[in-house]
């Protein structure tokens, strides 16, 4: 498994009207090399802050963050061929009409030829089970389907780390147990927060994100029961 190392990371942002800039998360400390890792914590506690710092779609304000070695400022670009990142409603990830322009867009570096892309692009659906939905409008796609058309797409570059930002929040409870499947199948590092402590529970590892400062690192059922005893649970 990859390493994620977050070295005195603190992340600040100007505050309007004062020379005190607000805090959003740190000092934080850490080294990630488990295959599985959820991340917990109320909203505005820290969570997408952190997460985003992994692939460098926020840059800390102090420290450092490295993706195997690479860091997330210096070396950014490389750190995205490795890092995936996938957002909470997959309409903000999917720019193409349909799945399959989506994930052949993901592949249009590896694959210069148009019929190369697409053989590549209908394997990578067909893994997912969503080569009958490819040429769907994205519009048309249920909230599950969309989610796994969106997680198709980025993972069709084969990244070794996949960071997904509340990937359940938008799905029932079907697709939310389709989506677990395909996560638990992933040969990849996932590193994902989520309100669903199910999913949660599922990791390897689970940390706790508390007013921009992880509270609590360790076993997935210890870490929720720890999260619910602060939330007044």
């Amino acid at each position: 498994m990859p390493t994620i190392e977050l070295r005195d990371v603190v992340v600040d942002v100007p505050t309007p009207g004062s020379d005190t800039p607000r805090r959003l998360l740190g000092p934080v400390e850490l080294t990630l090399s488990e295959q599985r890792i959820s991340v917990i914590g109320a909203n505005g506690s820290g969570k997408s802050t952190l997460l985003r710092l992994v692939n460098g779609l926020v840059q800390p304000s102090r420290g450092h963050v490295r993706v195997d070695g690479l860091d997330t400022v210096r070396q950014g670009p490389a750190v995205r061929q490795r890092v995936a990142f996938a957002f909470t409603d997959p309409l903000s990830q999917l720019v193409m009409p349909t799945g399959r322009e989506d994930v052949e867009l993901s592949l249009r570096r590896r694959h210069r030829r148009a019929d190369e892309r697409r053989a590549a692009a209908e394997a990578v659906l067909a893994r997912f089970g969503l080569d009958g939905l490819s040429d769907q409008s994205v519009y048309d796609l249920s909230g599950g389907e969309r989610q796994l058309m969106a997680l198709a797409a980025v993972l069709a570059t084969d990244p070794e780390v996949l960071v997904l930002d509340e990937p359940s929040t938008l799905l029932d409870l079907r697709n939310t147990r389709v989506l677990r499947e395909r996560l638990t199948a992933l040969p990849q590092m996932v590193v994902l927060a989520t309100h669903d402590l199910g999913l949660a529970r599922d990791a390897d590892r689970t940390l706790v994100v508390e007013a921009g400062r992880v509270v609590f690192d360790g076993p997935p059922s210890v870490a929720v029961d720890e999260y619910v005893r602060r939330s007044g649970g």
